[in-house]
């Protein structure tokens, strides 16, 4: 995804065609070029790619290999340096998938807005969302914030973090089709977006009131220091862990555990099961857990 001013493309790179085969390609791309691939996304973003994946790799790499003027993919990957070669956050960019939408998994914004408002003895409360990817998944936090509290001014705090950094600049800016929003409820888009016109016909704005709810901060699960502090009184980590091996898994999950105030929510991803966490986080509804004491380390 390349984000401009207007354009969410990144939203629907998830739907690149797999079925892409070897005789149209540019370059060769061979099973050892892949399996270096495979292993570099692994231990530098904890990313496991299935074996199936090899044209879609194919397909977001060859892009760099154009800027670079690079001649094959073996000359790409042995030119990545050290851990402080720019190319790395363009490499990483290019192999991680962003598909959300407004309101995913609905129900689990219906049960924040309950939450949020039992905890009447919170100054603030405060909210971490650790796969923003374009921003549609914490303005969504945003929204149900201010309808739950009954103000453009709820006492919430937001983080807003991705290892992407493309897409989170796709985030801060908060403009999106039209095509984006046309599922939210009438009132839901007219109070919380400003619909462009002239040059900026089809798009839509979310109100600066949203964006001041929300810190963006580029973060990557796997290294040793996260740019964030909490305690968090909830966390979306959602369609995240899907994509890490288990033992990373652990990793994740026993280092978001401390960092989560008393009765502090887990929201996972429908498709995904914390049940090897069962120490750190109980089930407490469809893919919401909850922080047990041992793991806020009570």
């Amino acid at each position: 995804m390349n984000p401009t001013l207007m354009s969410s493309e990144k939203n629907n790179r998830a739907t690149v065609n797999d079925g892409d085969t070897s005789n149209s390609r540019e370059f060769e791309f061979s099973a050892r070029d892949f399996a270096r691939v495979k292993d570099m996304i692994l231990k530098r973003a904890g990313i496991s790619l299935a074996d199936h994946k090899q044209s879609m790799v194919y397909s977001r790499l060859v892009k760099r290999l154009r800027v670079l003027g690079k001649q094959s993919f073996t000359q790409y990957l042995d030119g990545l340096g050290g851990d402080t070669d720019p190319e790395w956050e363009h490499f990483v960019n290019a192999l991680t998938t962003n598909l959300t939408s407004f309101y995913r998994e609905a129900h689990h914004f219906e049960i924040l807005s309950r939450y949020m408002l039992s905890l009447s003895n919170r100054t603030w409360v405060n909210l971490w969302c650790c796969a923003a990817s374009t921003g549609e998944e914490p303005y969504t936090l945003a929204i149900t914030a201010m309808e739950a509290f009954g103000t453009l001014t709820p006492p919430v705090r937001i983080v807003a973090t991705d290892i992407d950094t493309e897409v989170l600049e796709t985030a801060k800016r908060g403009v999106y089709r039209m095509e984006a929003v046309q599922n939210l409820p009438l009132p839901i888009l007219k109070k919380y977006f400003l619909k462009g016109s002239g040059p900026q016909e089809g798009f839509v704005r979310v109100r600066p009131e949203l964006q001041a709810l929300l810190q963006f901060r580029r973060l990557n699960l796997l290294e040793n220091t996260w740019p964030v502090t909490g305690p968090f009184d909830a966390v979306f980590c959602r369609n995240v862990m899907i994509y890490f091996e288990r033992d990373v898994q652990m990793g994740i999950l026993k280092r978001f555990a401390p960092m989560m105030n008393e009765r502090g929510l887990l929201f996972a991803g429908h498709s995904e099961n914390l049940a090897m966490a069962k120490d750190y986080f109980e089930l407490r509804g469809k893919t919401v857990y909850q922080v047990t004491e041992r793991g806020r380390g009570r």
